[in-house]
């Protein structure tokens, strides 16, 4: 009995001391699972933390997007704003040489128009003047003819 009680004493010991270790190792299972948790727990942080970020990306790029279409809006209006002012300021000369045009074509008409005028007049004097000096050749050899024809008749019906 005496081995039984030097034995159970050293049982009890090493029954404490297994007990002892089991309580640390679950201390340290304990302490690696809370770790790979905390890790775990780090690690879905920096995956919704990547996702937020990647939808800013997105976002940004949207708004980068966005602006640049309103960027070319509006150059695509200054453009057509400048193309219809360059038409309207052809539009504008335009009109205005068709007016000149219009001006010294209507201020030659009118030239024509006294040049055929007097030309009338100088022609109609013309004939008038020439009508009026063949009838007055007219008369005046009619006069004469009729003068020899007297003096004809005269001189014969004396003889």
């Amino acid at each position: 009995m005496n081995d039984k009680m030097v034995r159970q004493p050293q049982i009890e010991k090493a029954t404490e001391k297994a007990e002892k270790q089991g309580l640390e190792s679950a201390d340290v299972s304990k302490g690696a699972i809370d770790r790979l948790n905390e890790l775990r727990a780090q690690a879905g942080l920096a995956y919704a933390a990547y996702l937020k970020a990647q939808r800013k990306v997105a976002t940004a790029y949207k708004e980068r997007e966005r602006q640049e279409v309103k960027v070319y809006k509006e150059v695509e209006r200054q453009a057509n704003n400048a193309c219809d002012e360059a038409i309207g300021q052809a539009t504008r000369v335009r009109e205005r040489a068709e007016r000149e045009a219009e001006e010294a074509y209507m201020k030659a008409k009118e030239k024509a128009a006294k040049v055929f005028e007097e030309s009338v007049a100088e022609a109609l004097e013309v004939c008038r003047e020439t009508i009026e000096q063949a009838w007055q050749a007219s008369t005046e050899t009619s006069e004469k003819i009729w003068k020899i024809f007297q003096g004809d008749a005269i001189g014969k019906s004396e003889q």
